[in-house]
């Protein structure tokens, strides 16, 4: 594996180089974490938000087994609960913000 570089930008954005991506498997709309090994180590980790995100059709006003949304949310660990408001963040952010809440 060669050592690849980047330029963090003024605002300290990074492009994470498509190798990368491609070995790695990330994609668009991905979840990311960022764990801070020692003062010059960063791990970057996708995050697995749920086990069938994507295999779940949208429910369309229907609860899953009769639960709310603050009932599944208070069923999730600290670390998922962080990692479901930065997806929803991102999904709220492509579809317009406030324009459409």
């Amino acid at each position: 594996m060669s050592k690849l570089y980047r330029v963090l930008g003024k605002r300290g954005r990074i492009t994470i180089p498509y190798e990368i991506r491609q070995r790695v498997g990330f994609a668009y709309n991905d979840v990311l974490s960022f764990t801070e090994q020692d003062d010059r180590t960063v791990i970057v980790r996708r995050e697995k938000i749920c086990d069938n995100c994507k295999g779940t059709p949208p429910a369309v006003n229907k609860q899953p087994d009769g639960i709310t949304l603050m009932q599944f949310l208070d069923g999730l660990s600290a670390d998922e609960q962080r990692a479901a408001l930065i997806h929803l963040s991102v999904r709220w952010a492509e579809k317009g913000g406030e324009k459409n809440a």
